[in-house]
C-alpha cells in the first residue's frame, strides 16, 4: 500500500501552512515551494478547506491559512480530507461488501491493520511534524 501523491501533497501543504501560521494568508505560489504543482495544490487546498482545516482570504493580500490548531490536527484528519478514509480492503469497512464477509478468514486481518494505521495517523499531530528536524528547511 502506498499513500497517493494527493495524500503526500496534502501533508506538505498543511505542514507549510502550519509553519507559517500567524504570518497572514499564503499564496499558492508560496505554498507550492514545498514541491506541489500549483494546479494540483488548488484542488487539494479546496478539499482541506471543505474539511475545515484551511481557510481562505480574498483580495489582493489574500491566500490560504491554517484554520485549526496544529496541536489538535492529526495526520488522519488531513489524509481523510484529501484522500477519504484509509481502508486496506472494502470488506474492512463494510461487512456487506462481500458475500463471504461473515465467514472470511482474512477479513479480521484487514480490519485490524486498517484500524492500526488509522490509530497511528490519529496519534500523530501536525505539530509533531513541525517539531521534527528536516534535512532541508530552506524551502519553508
Amino acid at each position: 500500500m502506498k499513500l497517493s501523491t494527493r495524500g503526500k501533497y496534502g501533508l506538505y501543504a498543511m505542514y507549510y501552512l502550519a509553519a507559517h501560521a500567524g504570518e497572514g494568508p499564503q499564496t499558492l505560489q508560496n505554498i507550492s515551494t514545498v514541491g506541489v504543482p500549483k494546479q494540483y495544490l488548488e484542488q487539494i487546498l479546496g478539499n482541506l478547506r471543505r474539511a475545515g482545516l484551511v481557510s481562505t482570504v480574498r483580495g489582493a493580500q489574500g491566500g490560504y491559512q491554517i484554520a485549526t490548531d496544529p496541536q489538535e490536527t492529526s495526520l488522519r484528519d488531513i489524509i481523510d480530507a484529501v484522500e477519504g478514509p484509509i481502508e486496506l480492503s472494502e470488506c474492512a469497512s463494510s461487512e456487506h461488501s462481500c458475500q463471504r464477509s461473515g465467514t472470511c478468514p482474512v477479513r479480521w486481518v484487514w480490519q485490524r491493520v486498517t484500524d492500526s494505521i488509522n490509530q497511528e495517523l490519529e496519534k500523530i499531530k501536525l505539530v509533531d511534524m513541525l517539531n521534527q528536524p528536516c534535512e532541508s528547511e530552506e524551502n519553508l
